[in-house]
């Protein structure tokens, strides 16, 4: 028997790992003019992805809402944009071994996307939000596994004369009799 005998399995794992972080800045052009900003929040983040054999592409939209005030502080509004936004993340863990071009991508957003600031600019908000993703691609892959030497029988080792006086012994009127039993 050889000595670190090795078999190859095919078996789906993650083939393909990135993140990336990212930030935006964001013009709100609200309907008054504003004195002051008084809070500022990204909610509804919606998105897709799409493999491509580097990179995953994240598409989506948030919309911001943006609270200010206006008319010397005498008024409030809240105003909201949605936004669209594509982060492209590179793939740094790739496995050469892959042996389809039928993935599934599985994103996660490690940070959700967030305003960091929002500031007045010329009678417009802009907004600056951050987001990250974290993307794996998971195929089929193959994968290297030693076998234990122990548990395999070669070809060679079978004696067909053992085979034949064991099958010898057999009764092959048993099945026939128990069979017309039934009847």
């Amino acid at each position: 028997m050889a000595e670190n005998v090795y078999r190859e399995i095919i078996t789906k794992a993650i083939c393909g790992k990135g993140k990336k972080f990212s930030q935006s800045a964001h013009t709100v052009t609200p309907l008054h003019k504003p004195s002051n900003i008084l809070g500022c929040w990204v909610i509804n983040n919606n998105y897709k992805t799409t493999y491509h054999k580097d990179a995953v592409l994240v598409e989506g939209t948030y919309d911001i809402n943006t609270w200010y005030s206006y008319n010397d502080n005498t008024k409030t509004e809240v105003v909201c944009k949605t936004v669209s936004y594509q982060d492209r993340v590179p793939l740094t863990l790739r496995d050469k071994q892959v042996t389809s071009d039928q993935v599934d991508v599985s994103c996660r957003a490690l940070q959700e996307p967030n305003c960091l600031e929002a500031k007045i600019s010329e009678g417009e908000i802009v907004a600056k939000v951050e987001r990250e993703f974290l993307v794996e691609v998971i195929g089929e892959t193959k994968v290297k596994v030693q076998v234990d030497d122990n548990g395999l029988v070669e070809a060679d080792d079978v004696d067909d004369e053992d085979l034949d006086s064991e099958l010898d012994g057999l009764d092959s009127e048993l099945l026939t009799d128990e069979e017309k039993d039934n009847d």
